[in-house]
């Protein structure tokens, strides 16, 4: 398990995962793997010289039309509802409830005082 408060994950959030990949490629030389997800588009796992590093998820629907693409942190946590409750008591608030995601951990979308957000993540 990722050590507690140490970057976990990170993803590209974009409308365009064929353009980014090709940029990524051919700049970083990264490759990509599609895993089905169920909806409209695949998660890509991205690897780096056989090393997965990182993902691309891509925005679709209309509530993610005006989201601009975006690098998205993933931080491991100790215990995702018990820190849940200190950004909350610290004045940061929540994005999306603390849940379950099989395989993956326990996730929650976290927006601090000043504003960041960040995935919070206890590895399963």
């Amino acid at each position: 398990m990722t050590a507690h408060g140490i970057v976990h994950w990170t993803e590209l959030n974009t409308h365009d995962a064929d353009k980014a990949m090709k940029f990524y490629g051919e700049t970083l030389g990264w490759t990509f793997d599609a895993m089905p997800m169920g909806g409209d588009a695949p998660y890509y796992l991205i690897s780096s010289e056989g090393e997965t590093i990182a993902g691309i998820f891509t925005l679709t629907g209309w509530k993610l039309m005006m989201v601009p693409e975006h690098w998205f942190t993933y931080f491991s946590v100790d215990d995702v509802d018990a820190r849940v409750e200190k950004a909350k008591a610290a004045g940061g608030r929540l994005i999306r409830e603390p849940m379950n995601i099989p395989n993956i951990g326990r996730v929650a979308i976290v927006k601090s005082a000043s504003g960041s957000v960040s995935g919070w993540i206890t590895p399963g």
